[in-house]
């Protein structure tokens, strides 16, 4: 993809994982992923991977600000990015 291709809100693909563009910058793309969450403690009994569906129903995609890490994405990975997941 293209810089001028991403829009805040949107969803596209990169390394065959489901991103949500947050916020574009002058150089790099925001995202948070959207395929699993995986849910940190300090009691490993209470670590768990959340899918997608399970995750929205919790509301951890609702922000910002985001109860999720946002990942940057440089101009060298938006090169890999798509809005097709077989492009990825």
């Amino acid at each position: 993809m293209k810089h001028n291709e991403f829009i805040i809100g949107a969803t596209f693909w990169c390394s065959s994982r489901l991103w949500r563009c947050t916020d574009i910058g002058t150089r790099v793309i925001v995202a948070i992923r959207l395929d699993r969450v995986d849910v940190g403690s300090s009691a490993p009994e209470a670590r768990r991977t959340l899918g997608r569906a399970e995750a929205e129903v919790e509301g951890w995609f609702n922000g910002p600000p985001y109860a999720v890490a946002e990942s940057v994405f440089d101009e060298y990975d938006v090169e890999g990015c798509s809005l097709d997941p077989g492009e990825t």
